[in-house]
């Protein structure tokens, strides 16, 4: 059983100082807009449309709360890497998501989602720089690994793997496909970990150049 059985829509917010009050764990998902970020939440909620899909990038403008149980929540952060948009909603969307990664408490891992095709972008590596200095948990899904041939998808895992642990030690990187249903298990078991552990998260550092 996944850990979203019982998630519901919970709040939607467009301001930081909208944020819900509460307690409790919150787990956040981010990604590029299309790198499969709803897919992989409704994937591990079994729900068709928890988190919406869309092939517009873009379309997540909100920072969205899920509900799990009392006091869990799974949040889904703005797709970034979205080209249609004015320059001024684009620079809401990217301050709001710093200050939540940088400063929301509760926060305590982020599920980071990158195309299998297209790892590790600019705006991925900017979102792990933004996140890092939390010392707080990072779990990539490599979504869309039904999309290329088994060796393939796990060449790319290794080499992603392998930039991982030189840039980011402790950030942790799995095959993942909605399509498929590949890789549900793992994912849940760490995201499990993240809710019902306190204090003992794998966390990521980031290493000075050189």
């Amino acid at each position: 059983m996944t850990p979203f059985q019982n998630a519901a829509f919970y709040t939607s917010i467009n301001d930081i100082r909208d944020l819900p009050e509460h307690s409790g764990v919150e787990i956040a998902f981010a990604g590029r807009s299309n790198a499969g970020k709803s897919s992989a939440i409704n994937t591990l909620a079994n729900k068709n449309r928890l988190a919406f899909v869309s092939k517009t990038p873009g379309r997540t403008q909100h920072i969205n709360f899920f509900q799990l149980n009392e006091n869990q929540f799974i949040v889904d952060l703005p797709g970034y890497g979205y080209a249609k948009v004015p320059d001024n909603v684009r620079q809401h969307w990217q301050g709001l998501l710093e200050q939540y990664l940088q400063t929301r408490k509760v926060l305590k891992g982020l599920v980071l989602i990158m195309d299998i095709r297209h790892p590790l972008k600019v705006l991925d590596i900017q979102m792990l720089n933004w996140f890092a200095p939390t010392g707080k948990a990072v779990h990539i899904l490599l979504t869309k690994a039904d999309k290329l041939s088994k060796q393939k998808a796990h060449m790319t895992l290794q080499a992603v793997t392998q930039y991982l642990n030189k840039s980011y030690p402790g950030c942790t990187v799995q095959l993942f496909s909605s399509f498929a249903g590949s890789g549900v298990e793992n994912a849940a078991t760490v995201i499990n970990e993240w809710l019902n552990v306190t204090g003992s998260l794998g966390k990521i550092e980031k290493k000075p150049p050189g």
